[in-house]
């Protein structure tokens, strides 16, 4: 076999699977732009392999970007601890394909993402492998460098993890919809009364300024305490605003634009027909990826 035929059949097979390995990447990571490294970092390494001596491409590209993907993850760890007020994950301007796939949707929804973020970086990989693109124990332990039995106590003990904080009903695409799209008029409006009726009294407000922009340095809990920093932030804005309806992650949501410009991007979760999450990404750096659509898959 010739170099070219060589390099051919491996970009043939890496652009195959490309979508697989950038979601797989994405929800270890939380970050489109650490995604992307990681696969440039897999494709680098898999030019280099002897393709006639793999039976399967898609589970060795697994194998390589969840490597990657786990020494980026270590590394984000530590970058972290020093990140100014909450971490949010990279909204994802995403396809009318992932909202209408339930458990795509679900896995790369805000709060799943948040859920993950509890998780060890090891405990990560695992679940996501295991529980959101079902490969199998071995194939799993060849990718962390654990043994099979290890993996599944960590599938266990994260599965278990997972699913005491994860939210316990899914509803509907048109029903988050309504609800968002009530919570839009409201906010339109300066409508005090109209956010606290579409907010559930526990609601929990997060915003992500990263440090660039202003944004509560801590989760904000209560309906009240939420609806009057939401009605105190508008009446003090003094350029032109607007709120336009979008889809990030799979799940309805909201973009803001002050004087024209993207400012921020809020992403809904909605439990028995009202808000019980509210995630505000303002981080400017955290905003590239809302420009166009992301294709993303579990296959």
């Amino acid at each position: 076999m010739s170099a070219d035929h060589a390099v051919d059949r491996a970009t043939g097979a890496f652009v195959a699977h490309r979508n697989l390995l950038f979601t797989v990447a994405y929800e270890m990571l939380g970050s489109a732009a650490d995604a992307e490294d990681v696969l440039q970092e897999t494709w680098l390494r898999w030019a280099d392999v002897d393709l006639g001596q793999v039976r399967d491409q898609r589970a060795y590209l697994v194998r390589i970007t969840t490597r990657q993907a786990l020494n980026r993850l270590r590394a984000m760890s530590r970058r972290k601890e020093s990140y100014v007020g909450p971490w949010l994950p990279e909204p994802l301007l995403t396809t009318p394909d992932v909202a209408q796939d339930v458990e795509l949707a679900e896995s790369v929804s805000m709060a799943v993402m948040l859920v993950l973020e509890t998780l060890s970086p090891t405990e990560r990989a695992v679940f996501v492998l295991r529980e959101v693109f079902d490969i199998g124990y071995d194939e799993i332990a060849a990718a962390v460098g654990k043994s099979p039995a290890a993996v599944r106590q960590i599938a266990h003990r994260a599965r278990h993890h997972v699913a005491a904080r994860r939210p316990r009903t899914v509803v509907s695409q048109r029903r988050t919809r309504a609800v968002v799209e009530s919570f839009m008029r409201a906010l339109e409006g300066g409508d005090l009364q109209g956010l606290l009726d579409v907010l559930a009294p526990d609601v929990v407000y997060m915003g992500d300024g990263g440090g660039v922009k202003h944004a509560a340095l801590r989760p904000i809990l209560g309906a009240g305490k939420v609806a009057r920093l939401l009605t105190r932030g508008l009446a003090r804005n003094t350029v032109p605003i607007a709120f336009g309806p979008t889809v990030v992650n799979g799940g309805p949501a909201l973009s803001v634009h002050l004087d024209g410009e993207l400012d921020s991007i809020v992403a809904a979760q909605v439990q028995d027909g009202r808000i019980t999450g509210l995630y505000v990404v303002r981080n400017p750096e955290k905003l590239s990826r809302i420009t166009s659509q992301t294709p993303l898959t579990l296959r």
